[in-house]
């Protein structure tokens, strides 16, 4: 005996699933990573982040600028454009600190806090509602046992993604 092919039928419930999202996703009204970009807004624009803090690590500045570039293209349909855009993102790296974050009860510290807040300029020409200039600060600890420099470029990637995370919630989702 021969077995047959069951072919699914797509029913009309299914079929409006599949034509809403291809519409809501397509247009740019609604993005499923919770982004409110305004309909028509096409092009991005990213500034170079400089580094102005009293303390100058020296690859903070690309490697947070690309971190910014690569998320909100990988998060968004906005075409990455320099000069004027529909949206535009500038600033600069104000603080870069090493604090102690804990100390024990011998008085000796047992971690460190690296703390990177950057200067955030957010245009939108589109909807100058939702324009923005504030300031985004985020922290790792480390053991202080450790040299920052073995740890440094993994602090400053971890940090830095979460700047970049913050800046596109306040720039898109409008939390």
């Amino acid at each position: 005996m021969k077995q047959g092919y069951k072919i699914k039928t797509v029913t009309c419930k299914h079929a409006v699933v599949i034509v809403l999202y291809s519409l809501l996703t397509s247009c740019g009204i609604y993005s499923f990573t919770g982004a409110s970009i305004p309909p028509g807004t096409k092009t991005l624009s990213i500034g170079y982040f400089n580094n102005k803090a009293q303390t100058v690590q020296p690859t903070l500045s690309s490697v947070f600028t690309d971190k910014l570039k690569d998320y909100f293209t990988s998060q968004s349909n906005l075409d990455l454009v320099d000069g004027e855009a529909d949206v535009e993102i500038s600033g600069q790296i104000v603080n870069y600190n090493v604090a102690p974050a804990s100390i024990q009860s011998n008085d000796q510290v047992a971690l460190d806090r690296l703390t990177i807040t950057v200067q955030v300029k957010c245009v939108n020409k589109l909807e100058p509602k939702f324009n923005f200039s504030q300031n985004f600060s985020r922290y790792k600890d480390y053991d202080a046992r450790v040299s920052l420099m073995s740890v440094e470029s993994g602090l400053i990637e971890e940090i830095s993604a979460e700047l970049v995370e913050d800046i596109y919630q306040k720039a898109f989702v409008n939390w």
